[in-house]
């Protein structure tokens, strides 16, 4: 999902070349991880199955908003609950 902009008018003194339309981007909120590194287990799924969508792909980072580490970790975690055949 791309991010939201707001759009305001400014002045167009200075603006070599703009429309006199600045974008200012919304920060994104940060996750509430309300979980452990320890909880991202392969037999887990209940949770590893929030992290999936409905074709059995694994979503990246910039949608499920976790740190590099966890990140790491749940794709680890799942590709061995699919190994065992605890996903699919």
């Amino acid at each position: 999902m791309p991010r939201k902009t707001n759009k305001e008018k400014t002045d167009n003194r200075g603006a070599r070349g703009k429309t006199g339309m600045s974008e200012t981007r919304i920060q994104r909120p940060k996750p509430k991880i309300d979980f452990t590194v320890d909880a991202l287990d392969y037999k887990n799924t209940n949770l590893l199955k929030q992290f999936v969508t409905d074709q059995g792909r694994i979503l990246p980072r910039k949608y499920t908003g976790l740190p590099a580490h966890y990140q790491r970790q749940l794709n680890r975690s799942i590709k061995r609950a699919r190994q065992m055949l605890l996903m699919k």
